[in-house]
């Protein structure tokens, strides 16, 4: 077992040298192949074949989740009538470590003809693929993991790790927000964890007027069912709630009683735009089950902790 600890220990050794390596070598280059990103109109085309084509599904994934418009485009398919979705407004990011893979000819040739931006990243300069691109990133030398150099294992680290860098330097550039994340998360955990109260909350409202018998605040509580009320006063705005806690407090005539006199005036509420887990946190914090969303002092929703339950995100 020791040995086994011991391989794994030098691998990640190995890899983490050969990213150690990349950062250094960093330069201009990386650099201009941002900004030709930001200024293709179109997609960021991502092509690799082998391994380089698998971390290259993975890096036009992350672009496309984090605001470039991206697409991993398989060279042997491209052959075969797949060079169609590659045009002039976009940009090519071709991957390969020798830089010599035969099947990356086509699209090589296909971005020459019609002018489309080429970015090639290789670990020779020399080779086909670089002496082609309109922009060059050399990987840099660096010893694969395997021991015998036949096995692409650092090589693809450093790969996917460029393609990392530049898609973070690209939505650092571009501002992008958790919120904008969501747009192209609305899924799983992460989803949850970026849904908004509007995403969430309920709009068919538990609401009465200042001056509604409390008779009528109960059948409102009752049939809503969120275990509150809210109170309007005369111009639509939220005056204030009631809740189960109100309503013991007030069991003395509680019947003979407006709404106004029994509710709690200026309850904690919340915008619709923020995030459902910073509305969470405050019902956690505050040992409340609802909150109001509201816009220009108006009630638009109401969420429930419930709501917040079903969504995941706890």
């Amino acid at each position: 077992m020791a040995d086994y600890i011991e391989t794994a220990r030098r691998v990640i050794e190995t890899e983490r040298a050969g990213l150690a390596a990349l950062s250094a070598g960093l330069g201009e280059e990386f650099s201009r192949a941002v900004e030709m990103m930001l200024a293709v109109k179109g997609r960021v085309i991502v092509s690799g074949m082998g391994k380089s084509g698998h971390v290259g599904r993975k890096i036009a994934a992350t672009f496309a989740s984090t605001g470039t418009p991206a697409q991993f485009v398989h060279p042997a398919e491209a052959s075969h009538g797949d060079l169609g979705m590659v045009t002039e407004s976009d940009l090519a990011l071709v991957l390969s470590n020798s830089g010599e893979t035969p099947e990356l000819a086509d699209l090589i040739a296909h971005a020459r003809r019609f002018r489309i931006p080429l970015i090639g990243v290789a670990s020779r300069p020399g080779s086909t693929l670089l002496r082609q691109a309109d922009l060059a990133l050399v990987l840099p030398a660096a010893e694969e993991a395997c021991g015998n150099g036949i096995v692409p294992t650092t090589s693809t680290t450093m790969t996917l790790a460029l393609g990392d860098a530049l898609a973070v330097a690209l939505m650092e550039h571009r501002r992008f927000t958790p919120e904008h994340f969501r747009t192209f998360h609305p899924g799983g955990k992460l989803g949850a964890l970026l849904a908004t109260v509007g995403d969430l909350m309920g709009r068919d409202l538990p609401l009465v007027a200042e001056d509604a018998p409390m008779s009528e605040a109960l059948l409102e509580i009752s049939r809503k069912g969120y275990g509150v009320t809210g109170v309007v006063d005369g111009a639509g705005g939220l005056a204030g709630i009631i809740t189960d806690g109100d309503l013991r407090r007030h069991m003395d005539g509680l019947l003979e009683r407006r709404a106004a006199e029994v509710m709690t005036r200026a309850p904690r509420v919340i915008a619709p735009e923020a995030l459902a887990a910073a509305a969470l946190a405050e019902m956690q914090d505050r040992k409340i089950t609802c909150l109001f969303a509201v816009e220009a002092g108006r009630p638009r929703g109401i969420l429930h902790i419930h709501d917040c339950l079903r969504a995941g995100l706890v």
